[in-house]
């Protein structure tokens, strides 16, 4: 054959190749049950909650940083904190699949590993009763145990639809304005809006987000945190550079001027279990919403 047309069909074929890596790429990224679940990496602290309330877990064999329950899971392999991913490590566990949560980064990460030879799968996060049961399913499917999601699901409904019937006979006027602060940094108080998971879970307790006006997480001025007027204030239970005493809470000339900082109502409780919204949710709600409301609402 001579030289160009050997040359025209080496080029053919390569193109052809690429083409085709090109469309398997997008249909690993696309699918939505992965092929083979013997060695999945979850990245995500409900996800991998989920897993091991399915009874899968032992298709995993990584986890990131914010899987903290249940304790077995922290036996696995640390990928890193979910926000923060580094391509090559969750590659270096040699993942069969990926399961990620909505919202899990940076971008350019996971662009590298939706590219790489490894199935990957987005999972949904909705900060409702819905999203939770939602999640359930995607998990489920993805690891092909759709009798055991719909089970799960079923049950978890049922837990939620209990938990918040809690509070349905409560006025409106008579619920509490709750003022969820993530640090206090600097004496800023980073406050959380609508759209976050802070704010799914007060309503869900029967609460009323004390900010309005934004979403996501915000620094608040003195002045915005006073007009909040909030009567409790809800933060994480849990050590580190963003924890604050109830000392230096109550001293803060904001938090002091409000019925919450007056009345000295703090509630404080796991990061993991308040905001994880995955199968413990439901508990997670009642255990709030006694806090907020007491004997009013115990069965």
């Amino acid at each position: 054959m001579p030289a160009p047309q050997r040359l025209a069909r080496a080029g053919a074929l390569g193109l052809s190749m690429l083409l085709s890596t090109t469309i398997a790429g997008l249909a690993i990224e696309g699918v939505s049950v992965l092929p083979d679940r013997s060695r999945v990496a979850s990245v995500g602290g409900s996800i991998t909650e989920i897993v091991y309330a399915l009874g899968e877990e032992g298709a995993l064999v990584a986890r990131d940083s914010t899987s903290v329950y249940p304790e077995a899971a922290l036996k696995l392999p640390d990928v890193g904190y979910m926000r923060a991913l580094s391509p090559e490590g969750v590659l270096s566990v040699n993942p069969s699949g990926i399961l990620a949560l909505e919202g899990s980064g940076p971008k350019e990460a996971l662009d590298v590993l939706k590219k790489a030879s490894v199935p990957f799968i987005s999972v949904p996060e909705g900060f409702t009763h819905e999203g939770i049961v939602e999640k359930v399913r995607v998990v489920g499917k993805a690891l092909g145990a759709d009798t055991k999601a719909d089970t799960l699901a079923a049950e978890i409904d049922k837990q939620l639809s209990d938990a918040e019937a809690l509070t349905k006979d409560i006025p409106q006027a008579e619920r509490k304005r709750v003022l969820f602060i993530l640090s206090m940094q600097g004496g800023k108080i980073l406050a959380s809006g609508s759209s976050t998971a802070a704010d799914g879970i007060i309503t869900m307790a029967g609460g009323i987000n004390a900010v309005e006006g934004f979403s996501g997480y915000k620094q608040l001025t003195d002045e915005a945190a006073i007009t909040a007027k909030p009567d409790i204030i809800l933060m994480m239970d849990r050590e580190g550079q963003l924890a604050i005493g109830d000392a230096d809470l109550y001293a803060h000339p904001a938090i002091a001027s409000t019925p919450a900082g007056q009345a000295k109502k703090v509630i404080r409780m796991d990061g993991a279990y308040l905001l994880g919204f995955g199968p413990r949710t439901a508990s997670a709600i009642k255990d709030l919403v006694v806090s907020l409301y007491g004997d009013a609402v115990k069965k």
